[in-house]
C-alpha cells in the first residue's frame, strides 16, 4: 500500500513539475512511471508533447536528464553548449543541474521520451534564469 502511494506521489510530482513549465506553451507531459533507484534517488520516465513553436522554458533537475526524440525536430540549449538540432531517433543527454530549453523546430508537433534519474528529496524541475 504505501509502495503504492509513493509511486502515485511521483507520478503527481511528474505531472506537476510538467504544469510549471507547461501552462503557456500547451505542453503536454505524461507521466509513464518512477522507480525508486538508484539508493537516494528516484528514475521517472515520461512523454513530453510541445506544438508548433513551443518552448519547454529554461529550467534545471536535480540529476540527470536523458532523451530519445520520437517525433518532430527540437532545438536543445543546455548553457555554455552549442544548441543542438534532434530528430526522430536522436537521443540527448542533460548534466545533473545544467540549466536547459528545448524549442520546438520548423512547423510539426515534436514529442520525446524523457528519463530523469533525480535526488528524490527535490522537485523534479526548477524554473531557472
Amino acid at each position: 500500500m504505501i509502495k503504492k502511494i509513493v509511486i502515485a506521489l511521483g507520478v503527481m510530482s511528474f505531472a506537476l513539475a510538467g504544469a510549471a513549465f507547461a501552462q503557456q506553451g500547451g505542453i503536454k507531459r505524461t507521466p509513464l512511471q518512477k522507480v525508486e533507484f538508484p539508493d537516494g534517488y528516484v528514475t521517472v520516465t515520461g512523454l513530453a508533447e510541445l506544438p508548433p513553436g513551443a518552448a519547454a522554458g529554461r529550467h534545471t533537475h536535480p540529476g540527470i536528464e536523458t532523451g530519445y526524440v520520437l517525433e518532430g525536430e527540437l532545438n536543445l540549449e543546455i548553457d555554455g553548449q552549442p544548441t543542438k538540432l534532434l530528430k526522430p531517433g536522436d537521443s540527448y543527454q542533460i548534466p545533473a543541474g545544467a540549466v536547459h530549453d528545448a524549442k520546438v523546430h520548423g512547423d510539426k508537433s515534436m514529442k520525446v521520451l524523457g528519463v530523469y534519474v533525480v535526488d528524490k528529496t527535490k522537485p523534479l524541475a526548477s524554473p531557472a534564469k
